[in-house]
């Protein structure tokens, strides 16, 4: 397939539109007025096979202030239901967001999703807007996302609009324009099963292997294979969350993705000082996701799309591949944090040993991100240190069962922290980073904007001038405390 050379020739190819009418709603974006672009991603416009400098940001603009469709284009609010907080709410779909289409590039096809777009059937009394604060914060996550690369839906661009909104506070409206493979859910199975239609819910099944898996239809039991592949790709998902410091913080089933993706920030954040079970979403009163709950919801969530399956798959065997999540995490995340601390063998000794540098970060109350730094550029450089991060008479100890780990290792020591400079970050996306390009951007600046982007999406590269984006926050500030509607 030929790569587009603008938007406008991007083709596309709307199998969504062709399913049973119930799968969707079909809506057309509420036009926003004075709609301005703020930002584009590089990395975004590349998924679509474009440059930035491809793009016509008059004609971007029109799309995202719902004016003027692409050739091809048919918007669309999907219908699912899901788990939300434990408690299933049949009444879910998209209520603020459209699909307007399916572009098929020469990586495959990727979805062009607009949120923002105005009300839709599933808006639940909500007024299907976005607000500035909530699609900046969308925007940085899917940049330093895959700038750590972690599975994630990603946006091309970012736009504020004329018009304010209500929430808790009066604010900016704006829009954003995702991108992702596919919007499939856990939530879409959950609903095509309470309604016992078995026969949808095997051709839901199916579309995802031969649209986006089409290994597996050589399978011997191609849906088992994809069972297993989600199953696989969320240990993944959720290995690499935590070995990152990331709180998704609304692990509902709705927000899963059927392939393995990180789907719908809102009240995320990435750990600043280490706190085991930091919960970033207030409304989130039990603690039930957590940043220490994640694995244990992720395969409580995967237990219930098994659930849904059952009419497919017998039990026995769902339930064979759900025992391999926790092996399947384990083996994973043991692997990054092992890269983290520098260790390319693997002992023994190893997960003790990271639990305990966890267990040290925890009490010290150390920064998580700046310490793995520090460790990664031995001692000082560039105003870390490893001592003042961890500030804790436990350190040396620590070091020294370290070091003698390290002497099992065969690489030299430059070599092994150029190799752990490379998997830890400089940049990180700081709740309160991220605040301050709000507040810049609310202001019409949108410097800040494109400065976070551009080091958030090649994280680990030192930038001359750039120190005030690798700071962490004041000893004294509060702890993260958000809203969904961030």
């Amino acid at each position: 397939m030929a790569s587009a050379t603008s938007l406008e020739s991007l083709t596309f190819d709307n199998v969504w539109s062709r399913f049973p009418q119930d799968f969707f709603s079909r809506v057309t974006p509420t036009p926003w007025r004075d709609t301005r672009l703020l930002d584009i991603s590089p990395a975004g416009a590349a998924r679509l096979g474009l440059e930035v400098d491809d793009i016509d940001r008059d004609r971007l603009t029109a799309l995202m202030s719902g004016e003027r469709l692409l050739d091809g284009m048919e918007p669309l609010a999907q219908k699912y239901t899901g788990h939300q907080f434990g408690t299933y709410n049949p009444a879910l779909g998209d209520g603020r967001g459209l699909l307007l289409g399916e572009a098929m590039t020469p990586q495959g096809p990727i979805d062009l999703h607009l949120k923002g777009a105005g009300q839709t059937p599933y808006s639940r009394f909500g007024d299907g807007r976005a607000v500035l604060r909530s699609s900046i914060r969308e925007y940085l996550a899917g940049e330093a996302m895959t700038g750590l690369k972690i599975p994630t839906t990603q946006a091309l661009a970012v736009a504020i609009n004329g018009e304010k909104v209500m929430r808790e506070r009066v604010e900016p409206g704006a829009t954003l324009l995702r991108l992702a493979e596919s919007h499939v859910r856990f939530g879409h199975f959950e609903w095509l099963y309470q309604q016992q239609r078995v026969e949808d819910l095997e051709r839901l099944m199916r579309h995802v292997i031969d649209r986006h898996r089409s290994d597996l239809a050589q399978e011997e039991a191609p849906l088992e294979a994809l069972f297993q592949d989600v199953v696989t790709r969320t240990a993944e998902l959720v290995a690499r969350w935590q070995a990152y410091g990331f709180v998704h913080a609304v692990m509902n089933t709705d927000n899963m993705s059927i392939l393995g993706l990180t789907l719908d920030y809102g009240p995320y954040a990435f750990m600043d000082r280490f706190v085991s079970d930091l919960t970033p979403n207030h409304t989130d009163a039990s603690g039930r996701y957590a940043f220490d709950q994640q694995p244990g919801v992720a395969l409580w969530n995967l237990t219930v799309l098994g659930q849904s399956l059952t009419p497919l798959i017998e039990v026995a065997r769902l339930r064979e591949i759900l025992d391999s999540y926790e092996p399947t995490l384990q083996a994973a995340y043991a692997i990054l944090m092992r890269g983290r601390l520098g260790l390319e063998t693997e002992q023994e000794i190893d997960g003790e040993l990271i639990d305990e540098w966890l267990d040290l970060l925890e009490r010290s109350r150390a920064d998580f991100h700046r310490s793995f730094r520090a460790l990664s550029d031995r001692d000082v450089v560039g105003g870390l240190s490893l001592a003042e991060e961890v500030d804790s008479p436990a350190l040396g100890a620590w070091l020294e069962r370290y070091h003698q780990r390290l002497a099992c290792e065969h690489r030299g020591e430059t070599e092994r922290l150029a190799a752990m400079r490379r998997v830890n970050p400089l940049y990180v996306l700081r709740t309160h980073l991220a605040q301050q390009v709000i507040e810049a951007a609310e202001e019409g600046d949108t410097r800040p904007l494109a400065t976070f982007r551009e080091l958030l999406s090649s994280p680990f590269n030192r930038r001359p001038g750039m120190e005030i984006w690798a700071e962490a926050p004041a000893a004294s500030a509060p702890p993260v405390c958000l809203s969904c509607s961030s």
